[in-house]
């Protein structure tokens, strides 16, 4: 348990580290923020697929791939239904910012940390139902994957804020809640799976299947939308292949 709050502590406290970068260097352009964002989205993608969806498969045993493939559908669904439910601003990048239409009526900072608490909260529970299957190699690969992304996430979204009119402190306090809720979805991610080990396989799944929506939805998008789609697409690959060669000489 020790080390379950120690990593959590770590996952969250990384985007307030990345957060403090961001202070350092306000003026990140474009093209840095969206190389940097797609290594974030390569290191997740590994961490999805070497961490959680493969690990499923084999908890899941004789009909692990039938749970595993409606566990990543499921987890999708989930997410799609928050980013719809909840008002915020889809973009964490840049100026021109989609907004909902009901959003004219909230405060900028909220909608700021609904659209970053969005996207952390199931990185978080990622991070907790890895440690849920025991396996603490694999938990740690995870957890570090999600903070290794979390650093550069932490760095571009402190220039669109305070470009916002939101002030300094107001942008920490939003970045130190952001990784808050990140620390909350690991020990909710290890309580569930702990309490009820049945649901490993789903479980892993599940948070596989939120992760690979977060890149496909939000990442991707993002960094291939401002004319450096060719260096963003090799920082994806770079950051797939560091989390790919860990994994070895972890393993």
């Amino acid at each position: 348990m020790q080390m379950v709050l120690l990593t959590a502590l770590g996952v969250g406290g990384a985007t307030i580290i990345g957060s403090i970068i961001g202070f350092i260097f306000k003026n990140i352009s474009h093209k840095f923020s969206d190389i940097v964002l797609s290594f974030a989205a390569g290191v997740m993608l590994a961490a999805a697929v070497i961490g959680l969806i493969l690990p499923s498969i084999d908890y899941g045993g004789k009909f692990g791939i039938v749970i595993t493939v409606i566990g990543i559908f499921v987890g999708a669904l989930c997410l799609n239904f928050i980013d719809k439910l909840v008002p915020h601003m889809h973009k964490m990048v840049g100026a021109d910012n989609e907004e909902h239409s009901n959003n004219e009526k909230l405060s900028k900072v909220l909608l700021f940390v609904m659209a970053i608490a969005i996207h952390n909260l199931p990185e978080g529970i990622a991070a907790g139902v890895g440690f849920g299957s025991g396996n603490t190699t694999e938990a740690l690969l995870i957890a570090g994957g999600i903070a290794l992304q979390n650093i550069p996430e932490g760095m571009v979204i402190i220039g669109p804020m305070l470009a916002a009119g939101i002030t300094p402190r107001k942008t920490f306090v939003c970045a130190m809640i952001t990784g808050l809720i990140e620390v909350v979805g690991t020990l909710l991610g290890y309580f569930a799976v702990s309490v009820a080990s049945a649901i490993l396989p789903f479980a892993l799944a599940f948070a596989g299947g939120t992760m690979l929506y977060v890149i496909s939805d939000e990442m991707i998008p993002e960094t291939h939308s401002h004319g450096s789609e060719r260096g963003a697409t090799y920082a994806l690959l770079v950051g797939f292949c560091v989390m790919l060669v860990s994994d070895v000489l972890l393993g």
